[in-house]
């Protein structure tokens, strides 16, 4: 009996891949992703690396994760539990069954449930989970992954060797998964002869073990049925699938093209900032001047100077480098030249867990420097929000003369979601302001004049009549002399902390992301926790609960109302991924008893701990 009749209409899943790294699992679920996005669905994705570096294969510290949360309305997260487990090999069944639903799928490749593989994931002699009744609560599909791989290949005479027919299973798998959610296969293997052109027994090797997963669901008549996922109604446009360090280099590039001036980048390696580089690289056309400096601080410096000399400099890196990057900071702060510096936060302290995300960095970006040197702070709250974060960074850098910190994190730098590329027409004009021979006084250049903003001009070097001096001491008010003047370093301290204050006025007022005006509780959060929180409220909002939700860009400094709309609510809940940062700084500029809600797991909240959590402070204020 054929299932072409039997297939089921869904409105979201999600899907866990698992494997160890060499598995492909992230193309696997990049593959799907492409494929989902390709049919009109809307999605968030969340890949989830080792924190350790090329950990034993078979191990539980070497399984990599890809979740996946597709649908026909709008998708605002990853996914809490899957529906659908897809594990390579015994370790990453045993990482990530809690992570799957009860009654929902598994896909395991059951060679990789074999004496070794059972061993290195630490399971007892003679243990098989595929054998016991641990399982029970799930529909397992048992499938010899590998041994069907090497049979379709073997039988075609490809010629490939036996390592290389191993690094096509992953395809198998695929194939699978796209008969059971009904997608066709052309594009899948369009891509795969463009990515293996100049290697077509390789191409062809993949494509072959693509079709035999398809025709092997076909084959075994799923007996699940199969799934149908509509179109979701996205408003009309061009979409691209997009993460998030890939839209901070577009917007970082938008931003400088509506500046009118060359950006330069200089970075350090470091994950999971790494990819700002590589996308950046791409953009040459654009006068984009790339450089990978031999350290951080050289990396900073770099950028400085490139500032100094007219260009928009932009630095990134994570905690640990950003620690490294700290004195020259402040050296731009000095200076008072637009810096833009991108934290793509990562579990810490020290090396931490690198591939995991966090927000722990929010003190350092707006304290974490010797003497008091204050610059704005902005953040990105979705991949494709990014673009906009990083937009704005450069404005404010630009139009106020500043170092800015753009805060993302890991879960948003490696996470994609449909992106509507934005019309040119549409961006805001930057402007800098630079200073011309006419902006002398006597004869004579004073380059700590400044506007009613508090705003110097930017001087370039070259520039006849401009010539001034910069440095690291105290600068005298006006001339930019070097000064030990007690009064003067008073002085000088408070009109950068003013011009900091004086950004609250070109930036919007903070409004409600949904919810009443006031109530009994407002959400208040910034960053990745963007989509979690949104989610939640959606849900209590269909069980009778009506909660506001605020979402800070600006972190330093506030929207100027921010107080007063948080004031209108009997109780403020900040959740964070980090031990209570930003609840910190609203109850020491506030003095509101903000609750905090926190998790420090490398993993981001889920949507059902933010419903509980707010269910447990309503319940308990109606008492």
């Amino acid at each position: 009996m054929s299932n072409e009749n039997q297939i089921q209409t869904k409105s979201n899943v999600v899907i866990r891949f698992a494997g160890d790294s060499g598995d492909g699992i992230q193309l696997t679920g990049t593959q799907f992703t492409t494929a989902a996005a390709i049919a009109g669905n809307d999605l968030a994705t969340f890949p989830d690396f080792p924190a350790e570096i090329r950990a034993p294969a078979g191990t539980l510290a070497g399984v990599s994760g890809f979740q996946l949360h597709f649908g026909s309305q709008e998708i605002f997260t990853s996914g809490d539990l899957a529906d659908v487990l897809v594990v390579m090999n015994a370790a990453a069944l045993k990482a990530n069954v809690k992570q799957l639903k009860p009654g929902g799928i598994i896909i395991a490749n059951e060679d990789g449930f074999d004496g070794k593989n059972l061993r290195l994931a630490k399971y007892a002699e003679g243990e098989n989970p595929l054998n016991d009744k641990r399982l029970e609560d799930f529909l397992l599909y048992r499938v010899p992954v590998t041994k069907l791989t090497r049979t379709c290949l073997k039988e075609a005479d490809t010629g490939l060797s036996l390592k290389d027919m191993d690094r096509c299973k992953n395809m198998f798998v695929l194939g699978l998964l796209f008969y059971m959610y009904n997608r066709p296969l052309d594009f899948t293997i369009q891509q795969l002869q463009t990515k293996f052109a100049k290697k077509p027994e390789v191409a062809d090797a993949n494509t072959r073990v693509l079709k035999a997963g398809y025709s092997f669901g076909d084959t075994i008549e799923v007996q699940h049925g199969r799934f149908e996922i509509k179109p979701a109604a996205l408003p009309p446009g061009k979409y691209r699938s997009i993460m998030g360090n890939q839209a901070t280099a577009l917007g970082l590039v938008a931003a400088a093209r509506q500046a009118k001036l060359r950006l330069f980048y200089g970075t350090y390696p470091i994950t999971p900032a790494t990819d700002i580089l590589h996308e950046l690289a791409r953009y040459k056309n654009f006068g984009v001047i790339t450089s990978q400096a031999e350290d951080e601080i050289a990396a900073v410096t770099s950028a400085i100077g490139a500032a100094f000399g007219g260009s928009l400099g932009v630095t990134a890196s994570s905690g640990p480098g950003i620690s490294l990057k700290t004195e020259a900071i402040a050296l731009a702060i000095m200076y008072e030249l637009p810096l833009v510096i991108c934290n793509v936060q990562r579990a810490g302290p020290s090396t931490g867990l690198p591939t995991k995300m966090e927000q722990a960095d929010l003190m350092q970006a707006i304290y974490g420097r010797a003497g008091e040197a204050p610059l704005a702070v902005v953040a990105a709250a979705t991949p494709s929000d990014c673009f906009a974060a990083a937009f704005e960074a450069c404005r404010i850098a630009v139009e106020h003369m500043t170092p800015v910190f753009l805060l993302t994190d890991g879960y948003l730098a490696n996470g994609a979601e449909p992106w509507r590329y934005p019309s040119t027409a549409d961006l805001p004009e930057i402007k800098p302001i630079f200073a011309t021979p006419d902006d002398t006084e006597d004869g004579i250049f004073y380059p700590y004049d400044r506007d009613e903003r508090l705003v110097r001009k930017w001087a370039i070097p070259g520039t006849p009549a401009l010539e001034h001096r910069i440095g690291g001491l105290e600068k005298e008010d006006r001339t930019g002399a070097i000064s030990s003047d007690p009064d003067n370093h008073q002085k000088m301290v408070h009109l950068r902390q003013k011009k900091i204050d004086n950004i609250a006025l070109s930036i919007p007022l903070q409004e409600l992301d949904s919810g009443p005006e006031s109530g009994d509780l407002i959400v208040l959060g910034w960053g990745s926790t963007y989509g979690i929180i949104k989610t939640a409220l959606i849900q209590l909002r269909e069980e009778g609960v009506d909660v506001s939700h605020a979402h800070l860009r600006h972190l330093n400094p506030f929207p100027r109302n921010l107080e007063e709309l948080l004031r209108r609510h009997r109780n403020l809940l900040v959740p964070e991924n980090n031990n209570g940062q930003l609840v910190r700084i609203i109850r020491d500029k506030f003095l509101l008893p903000a609750i905090p809600f926190n998790k420090i797991k490398g993993q981001p909240f889920t949507v059902s701990e933010m419903k509980n959590r707010i269910w447990e402070i309503l319940r308990e204020n109606s008492n």
